[in-house]
């Protein structure tokens, strides 16, 4: 990613980085709707070693709710397919597979879901 690709990417997405104490535990991603369209995305991730404990949780509620005041209707996320953790995260919270993909020059499978 470019330099200037990063800086659009700031001026557009909201990030919001989660600590207890010093220590990082994780980190969220909101995208605004686009273009006068009605969908956000809401990412919430969590390190492993701080899972189930409430954080991601907080993360995505406090992503959900910033999405929705910016006017977004339709909710979705993105996972790595090989992160269970995450996929079994978002399931539980209602999203359901919408398209799995190989980004170009890519190993890694993504999985696109919605919040039904």
């Amino acid at each position: 990613m470019s330099l200037d690709e990063v800086r659009e990417r700031a001026g557009r997405n909201h990030l919001e980085v989660a600590y207890l104490g010093d220590v990082l535990v994780g980190c969220s991603t909101v995208r605004p709707p686009k273009d006068g369209g009605s969908t956000a995305t809401v990412i919430a991730r969590i390190l492993p070693g701080h899972r189930r404990q409430g954080f991601g949780e907080e993360l995505y509620e406090r992503g959900l709710k910033q999405a929705r005041a910016l006017g977004a209707d339709v909710i979705e996320t993105v996972v790595l397919a090989s992160n269970e953790d995450g996929l079994r995260f978002a399931v539980q919270r209602g999203f359901v597979e919408i398209e799995r993909y190989v980004l170009p020059g890519e190993t890694a499978e993504w999985v696109d879901l919605r919040l039904a």
